[in-house]
């Protein structure tokens, strides 16, 4: 555009008379080279235009999509050490999605999935599981180890 403008300036108006005097066949061969690199600018302008709507789609679809993740270990039972149980929350930009959590014992291993809905859920959450979707919200993007 700042080309443009200086061309505009340095040629003058399309078709207008020159302020110093008529156009020489040099004169024409710049007019001619400015219209074009006018119209090149106007092409790169709609396709930057065309760039920044797809962005923006990419956006509003990334919004649906994973974007925060938080995850605490913590030991489920007092006689199981090695912190192998964990809560993992999986949100999206919304803050929507899962929290996952898996307690390890001895004998077994249980599994549990909630659906969250803008950070909170309507099944009872435990300390673990609302404190990795706190840390999925905030964005620390650390594994938390609960005491």
């Amino acid at each position: 555009m700042l080309l443009v403008c200086v061309l505009y300036r340095l040629l003058g108006r399309p078709g207008a008379r020159s302020r110093r005097g008529p156009i020489r066949a040099g004169g024409e061969r710049q007019a001619v080279a400015a219209e074009s690199h006018g119209k090149a600018i106007q092409r790169l302008e709609a396709a930057v235009k065309k760039l920044a709507q797809g962005q923006r789609q990419l956006s509003d679809i990334a919004k649906d999509s994973v974007r925060h993740v938080g995850v605490v270990r913590f030991d489920a039972f007092e006689d199981m050490g090695g912190r192998l149980s964990f809560s993992a929350a999986l949100l999206d930009g919304h803050g929507d999605g899962v929290v996952i959590t898996s307690i390890n014992g001895r004998q077994d291993t249980r599994c549990y999935a909630k659906r969250i809905q803008n950070g909170t859920s309507i099944h009872n959450l435990s300390d673990e599981e609302r404190q990795a979707i706190r840390e999925a919200l905030e964005g620390t993007r650390q594994i938390v180890e609960a005491s």
